[in-house]
This record gives C-alpha cells, sequence and structure tokens, in this order.
C-alpha cells in the first residue's frame, strides 16, 4: 500500500513525500490545451566569432559541434546542443579606424562589407562567415542578420557610435543608403553562399545611448518609422525575402509601457502595431509579425521577472497576430543571487539562466529564445563556449550553461507546440524563485518534451500525470554538476514517477 504525506515547504509550493521521504510534485499535462508555436533556440556570432572563426580547424570544430551538433556519442549522449537559429552580425567597419574608432576592445570592433570606395569586399568577416556555414552544414536552417550600427561611411559622425546618444547616427538623408546596403547584402548570401537570412534586425537596442564601447546607435520611435517604411519599399523593389524586425528592444519593458527616460523609444507594441497610431507599422509588407526584446534588467527580483512577463503575455492577448521572440540575454544584474562579472562555467549560472528561460517561454509565451555571445573571451557571465583572448589560437571551455540550454534547444524543435503543465503554485514568486520548473512540449514528429528544471538541494520525484499510451520509448538527458545532457533509456514507470537530482535541468522525451 502506498503511502503519502502531505508536506507544505517554507517555500509555499506543495509538495508530497514518498514512503521513502523524498519530495513527489506531481504534474498534470494535457495535450489538448495548447500554446503558443516554438520556432528556434540561438545565438549570435558577436564578436568572437572574428576570430575563433580563423583559429585551427579542430578548435573551431570542436566550438561548432558544441552549439550546432544534433550528433551523439556512444552512449547516446548530444555532442552538442542543437541550436536551430544563428545570428550574423553585420559589421558597421569600425576595426578599419582601430584606435580612432573610439571603441578601446579591438574585439568589439568589426570589419565591414562597405569600403570607403563604395565598393563592396565579401571577403571581410571571414571568421563570422565561417560560423555561419558551419551552422549551415550541421542543420541550422533559420538566421538572423542583425545590425548594431550602420556603416561608418554613412554615419552622422563616421563612427560606429553616437556623439551624444540623443538621436540615431544615421541622418534621414541616408536612410535610403542603409537600405540599400541591406539589400546589397542580403543579395549576397542568398545567391553566392546559399545563405538566406530569414529576418534582418536593423535597429539592434535602440534605447541605449551608445556614446562609445562597441558598435551601436541610438533610434528614436520615429525615426525608427520613418527608416522603416524607406527599407520596406527597397526591399520590396529589391525582392527581399527576409522580413524586417522592428522592435529589438534592449529591455521587454520598453515594449509595454511608457518609461520616465526615453519616453519616445518605448511603449513600442502600441507605437508600431496599434492602428490609430501615427507610427503604425503593421501594414508593411516586409515586416515581420512579431515583437522582438531582450530579457536583460528584467530577471531580478522574482516578483519584476514575473510581472515583466505577464505584461507581454498580455498584450499579445490584445494583438494576437504578433508573436513574442526573446531574441538575446546575458547576466548583466548584480543582485543577491547572482553577478554579471566574473566567469562562471558551473551549474549555479546555469539554473539562473533556465529559470529565466523557462520564464519567457511559459509566462511571456516566447516563441524563440536567444542568448547573446556563443563564445566570449571575457571574465563575464556572457558566453556559452569560453576561449582565451587570442587572436590566432588558445584553449576553449564548455559550461554548464551551455548544457543546461541545450536541454531546451536540442529537444524542443521548430514548429513544436508548448502544451498544458499544471501542478501547485507553478507560477508563484516561491516556486520561480527556488522550486520545480516544469514545461512541456509537441514536436512535429509526434515526440513529447518535458523540461524539468530542480533548483532544490535535494533529490525530487516528478509525478507525471499525463495519457503514456502510444509512446514505446522513454530517454532522459541530464545535465547537473557531474552531468552534461547524460543520456539514459528508461522504462515507463507504473506510478509515473521520476526522480531529478538535485539542482538540475532534465528533459524527458517520449518517443512513439
Amino acid at each position: 500500500m502506498k503511502k503519502w504525506i502531505l508536506l507544505s515547504l517554507a517555500s509555499s509550493s506543495f509538495y508530497f513525500l514518498s514512503a521513502q521521504g523524498q519530495a513527489v510534485v506531481e504534474i498534470n499535462i494535457d495535450a489538448t490545451i495548447t500554446f503558443q508555436t516554438i520556432h528556434n533556440f540561438g545565438a549570435s556570432d558577436a564578436w568572437a566569432a572574428q576570430y575563433v572563426g580563423l583559429w585551427p580547424e579542430a578548435k573551431k570544430s570542436k566550438v561548432a559541434e558544441w552549439l550546432f551538433s544534433t550528433e551523439t556519442d556512444a552512449t547516446g549522449s548530444p555532442k552538442g546542443i542543437g541550436l536551430t537559429a544563428w545570428r550574423f552580425n553585420i559589421g558597421a567597419g569600425s576595426a578599419t579606424q582601430e584606435d580612432d574608432s573610439g571603441i578601446k576592445d579591438p574585439w568589439r570592433r568589426t570589419e565591414g562589407f562597405l569600403q570607403a570606395n563604395e565598393t563592396y569586399d565579401w571577403q571581410k568577416q571571414a571568421g563570422q562567415r565561417w560560423f555561419l556555414q558551419a551552422a549551415k552544414e550541421q542543420g541550422v536552417h533559420q538566421f538572423v542578420a542583425f545590425v548594431n550600427s550602420p556603416p561608418i561611411y554613412f554615419t552622422k559622425n563616421k563612427k560606429a557610435h553616437s556623439d551624444d546618444g540623443l538621436s540615431a547616427n544615421l541622418s534621414s538623408d541616408n536612410y535610403a543608403a542603409y537600405a540599400n546596403f541591406l539589400t546589397d547584402v542580403l543579395h549576397h548570401f542568398k545567391d553566392s553562399l546559399a545563405i538566406d537570412f530569414d529576418y534582418v534586425s536593423p535597429f539592434n537596442e535602440p534605447q541605449w545611448e551608445w556614446k562609445g564601447g562597441q558598435e551601436g546607435s541610438p533610434w528614436n520611435n520615429i525615426e525608427l518609422a520613418v527608416a522603416a517604411r524607406v527599407i520596406d519599399s527597397i526591399f520590396q523593389l529589391e525582392k527581399i525575402n527576409s522580413k524586417i524586425e522592428i522592435t529589438e528592444a534592449g529591455a521587454i519593458d520598453y515594449l509595454t509601457g511608457t518609461k520616465k527616460k526615453y519616453q519616445n523609444r518605448s511603449d513600442q507594441i502600441e507605437t508600431f502595431f496599434n492602428p490609430t497610431s501615427p507610427h503604425y507599422l503593421g501594414s508593411l509588407n516586409t515586416l515581420a509579425p512579431k515583437i522582438a526584446a531582450h530579457s536583460y534588467f528584467t530577471t531580478w527580483s522574482i516578483e519584476k521577472l514575473k510581472r515583466e512577463r505577464e505584461r507581454i503575455a498580455e498584450k499579445l492577448l490584445k494583438y494576437p497576430d504578433l508573436e513574442y521572440w526573446m531574441s538575446e540575454y546575458c547576466i548583466l544584474e548584480n543582485n543577491e543571487e547572482i553577478k554579471g562579472k566574473g566567469r562562471d562555467l558551473g551549474i549555479q549560472t546555469a539554473l539562473y539562466v533556465a529559470r529565466v528561460i523557462h520564464a519567457d517561454l511559459t509566462i511571456a509565451n516566447a516563441s524563440a529564445w536567444h542568448w547573446w555571445l556563443a563564445m566570449s573571451p571575457y571574465d563575464f557571465k556572457d558566453g556559452l563556449v569560453y576561449h582565451d583572448k587570442n587572436i590566432a589560437d588558445g584553449a576553449i571551455y564548455d559550461s554548464k550553461l551551455l548544457w543546461a540550454l541545450g536541454n531546451y534547444a536540442r529537444f524542443i524543435r521548430p514548429g513544436a507546440t508548448r502544451i498544458s503543465v499544471a501542478y501547485d503554485n507553478s507560477t508563484s514568486v516561491e516556486t520561480l524563485q527556488n522550486g520545480i520548473l516544469v514545461s512541456a512540449y509537441e514536436n512535429t514528429d509526434g515526440k513529447r518534451v518535458v523540461v524539468a528544471v530542480n533548483q532544490r538541494e535535494d533529490k525530487v520525484l516528478l509525478a507525471l500525470q499525463m495519457n503514456m499510451e502510444g509512446y514505446t520509448k522513454l530517454k532522459s538527458y541530464t545535465t547537473n554538476k557531474d552531468q552534461n545532457l547524460k543520456h539514459s533509456n528508461l522504462e515507463k514507470p507504473e506510478d509515473g514517477k521520476f526522480l531529478l537530482s538535485e539542482k538540475s535541468v532534465t528533459t524527458f522525451v517520449f518517443e512513439k
């Protein structure tokens, strides 16, 4: 006879204790209740790919394997995390200016295809192009081209950053030239390299002043609207298939409300997608029907993590034709739980980010989730893969964060649908901060994927209440302090309970 004891933990989440004394979390999964479609998980090539892509073949190929591979080793464990999107940074050309660029760190300067004599040198950005091709060869099919700054030859100050941060570093006289530049780049990659960018983001993080440190340009909403219309008209004339990402906000709360600072760069959903707005862009033929933003500065406190994502979900209800993409994140926050500074290859950073992924997918209904730097030389929590800050060669290091992202990216494939997961206090602040976070997805090939994040210091039994009829294979993949997507073949338990190790991310895959 089974014995159960109801346990109310300090976190206010309700668990059961098994006869053996382990906490049990009962999860109800209902595939008849569906939410958003998941398109991809990705990362960007800024800024290190320009160097690492020219490193010795064995080193850069290993990095590419970690990022893109869907192959498994002899034990059945993945060799890589199988990213399904890759973000390519179109450089502004600040590298040619060296110290005169105003960007102190050479690694944050970029080459540019456009040259001073108005011709193109398509041999530039060779390291980035290597990773772009490696992504395609290993099965990535969704590509985004993003721009931090227009080419230096077009900008007001002939730099890849702003002087005053008050307005776009591109005069309206050069909007058409900028649009033609984007057209030329997109045509070249499609015609010469067989890379068809699904999306182009011409205005990355327009809220910030971008007065130095790296390439970037501020954009006020009215400037964005005018420039987007120019780009749209030229894209239509040139038969560009790539869709324009318009919002690419530096933080998600710039999408949903009016900020005290930079009011003319906020409330972007209403500004661009409300038909009564003077800056309405929803009718542009080449505009992507989505809003994109970055999760920076909204992951702490946990109350804020929850509240800001609920606001995104509310806006999506008002504008059901729009999708939300979380298109960039790394840890910039400094709070009582984590700090951005200081490289961490361990599980604690991975769990912090897994919580953010879970919240973005299940509260904000994000249809895509992208990390910032795929590879990083910095002593900061900004990379999936880390490496020495050497131009020609160096050591490479994977991270628990890489593999924890893989618990989502490797198994939730393009076209998957998020399905209902219900359990006691699943969206409470206490559960989000310290508890068990579970989400579930149905892939187009019929595989069901359940991802469980255990933030607790002890093992937990997950009691899955779902119809398992028809599933003939069950596999799990665990990332914790000792394992990286460790594969196990499982038997379907009679009582439906599965063990989660402490401080871990586990993915269960049910196959028919």
